[in-house]
């Protein structure tokens, strides 16, 4: 099996229903925190049940819940800092 190189950051979102199957959840991971804000905001569109954070190892270690994601986004980005 090959390596494949993991990110930094995590995107956990809720599928669409299909089937006797009630609930449905995958994850993508990013190398930081810009690309996953961009994909968490692009899934809105689709569902509110977004969860997002860092991955083990990584400190410091961030965990954001649902009901958090919209000050997430909110919050600039490290570029806009510069």
């Amino acid at each position: 099996m090959a390596n494949k190189p993991q990110g930094m950051w995590y995107v956990s979102f809720e599928l669409p229903r299909r089937g006797k199957r009630s609930f449905a959840r995958a994850t993508e991971t990013f190398p930081n925190e810009r690309k996953a804000t961009q994909f968490a905001r692009a899934k809105l569109v689709d569902t509110l049940n977004i969860s997002a954070g860092t991955l083990n190892h990584y400190l410091p270690k961030r965990t954001i819940a649902p009901m958090e994601i919209p000050e997430w986004l909110e919050e600039p980005d490290e570029a806009d800092w510069a």
